[in-house]
């Protein structure tokens, strides 16, 4: 995959981004702040002696204007103004930052914020999505010394972080990349540095990037939670190739990092696409998709938790296929494990049939189920899992036996966890057939 890599450095290399930091937002500068501001000092230091050009002029937010002479009262005068003004502006502009500006995207925290729901049925209060920097500071309390986060917390609670997380077992208190973690932390922590340029923020989007990098096993995969494998479960896998992407593509919002961390990010991706490729399940020498975990050495599908069994799994392979279609030039091997992914899901579509939520009367009370039910009008829908040998779809009870109906799945179980989807219809409708008109590929 080393052409990719060559082919990203070389792709908006050069674009630097300070003008725009993405997502609507000029980068900040000290001379734009003070430029917005309307703010103009003009002071000499010479040390012993203080300087000053003749006259000083300040205005302050266009309003009014005064002019001082070079003598000593107001002279300094002038420079107790300006200090004052050159502490007291940048304060007060961070709390209006906070409180006013348009939010930075919450969506990637979505899936830790729900099972903290969860596992806690307390009312406290929240930050607004708009008060960003508070946001930012608050994902600073949980960031370990590893420069990762644990897993689970509700970002915009306004909770005493060392008591919470006191109350965590080891374990739980360790950073991972599980339910979708860490990188969102990243990628929200770099936009707010761009829009604030507040080196806290800045120091924290680094420690979590060598966070990430140390965590890259010698193979180019990373590891999720429950198992010690390559794991695209919870999009450990593509969510963090989507990070790196993002730094090699040089989107603007991490346009401050340096050339060392870039050099280690493109040879990190490059890994990654590599080792993603190599896992891809071949079946009777046709290429198919991928399991939700592979194996380190031999990269074969391996098990997660109980009813995680090795097979090919229609929802992480979706996120792997979006993922190298991302790439800007794809070589022919992507091209090859994409077309032959689209064709397995092609192949893999179940007509006819439709999940339907349900209330029935269960241990004598009313209960919330899903049943399986027959409707020709219905549109295509995956099962989570198939067997890696046959495609024959099927499904699991926690105990890890296998069983072919989503009835026959233990209740809990069965309204649990996502056992059937939609998940590769837009990719399938809309975004493998743009892919292909983008990079003109021969029907």
């Amino acid at each position: 995959m080393r052409a990719d890599i060559r082919q990203l450095k070389s792709f908006n290399r050069g674009k630097k981004a300070t003008h725009n930091s993405g997502d609507g937002y000029k980068t900040l500068s000290t001379r734009n702040f003070w430029n917005m501001a309307g703010l103009r000092i003009i002071i000499n230091f010479k040390f012993p002696i203080i300087q000053t050009r003749n006259p000083v002029k300040v205005s302050i937010m266009n309003y009014q204007r005064w002019s001082f002479p070079c003598s000593s009262a107001r002279l300094f005068t002038g420079m107790a103004l300006s200090i004052f003004l050159l502490i007291s502006v940048p304060l007060g502009a961070e709390d209006d930052t906070s409180r006013t500006t348009t939010p930075v995207s919450l969506e990637m925290f979505g899936d830790g914020i729900h099972h903290w729901k969860l596992e806690h049925e307390i009312d406290y209060p929240r930050y607004d999505p708009s008060e960003f920097v508070k946001i930012a500071d608050n994902l600073l309390q949980y960031q370990n010394e590893d420069g990762g986060w644990p897993k689970n917390i509700d970002w915009l609670g306004k909770l005493d972080a060392d008591s919470l997380l006191s109350s965590y077992t080891e374990r739980y208190r360790r950073s991972t990349f599980d339910n979708r973690n860490t990188y969102p932390q990243i990628e929200y922590l770099a936009k707010v540095y761009t829009r604030t340029g507040f080196d806290r923020f800045k120091d924290a989007t680094r420690r979590g990037i060598e966070y990430v990098l140390g965590r890259q096993h010698a193979n180019g995969g990373w590891r999720g939670w429950d198992v010690d494998a390559i794991t695209f479960n919870d999009d450990v896998m593509t969510g963090i190739m989507n990070l790196l992407l993002d730094i090699s593509l040089e989107k603007s919002f991490y346009s401050w990092l340096d050339d060392s961390t870039r050099s280690n990010v493109d040879t990190a991706l490059e890994q990654a696409i590599d080792v993603t490729l190599e896992c891809q399940i071949e079946v009777n020498g046709m290429k198919t998709v991928w399991c939700q975990q592979h194996d380190h050495e031999t990269y074969e599908p391996v098990k997660g938790r109980s009813y995680e069994l090795p097979s090919k799994t229609a929802w992480e392979s979706t996120s792997v296929v979006e993922f190298l279609m991302r790439l800007p030039e794809p070589s022919q091997r992507v091209i090859h494990s994409v077309e032959a992914a689209i064709a397995w899901f092609e192949k893999s579509r179940i007509r006819g049939i439709k999940v339907k939520e349900v209330t029935r009367i269960m241990d004598g009370e009313e209960q919330r189920d899903r049943i399986v039910m027959e409707d020709a009008s219905a549109p295509p829908i995956w099962a989570r899992y198939y067997e890696v040998e046959t495609n024959r779809p099927f499904f699991c009870r926690r105990s890890g036996e296998k069983v072919y109906s989503l009835q026959e799945v233990n209740h809990e179980r069965r309204i649990g966890y996502d056992w059937y989807g939609y998940w590769p219809q837009e990719l399938l409708e809309k975004q493998y057939p743009a892919w292909r008109e983008k990079h003109d590929l021969p029907d």
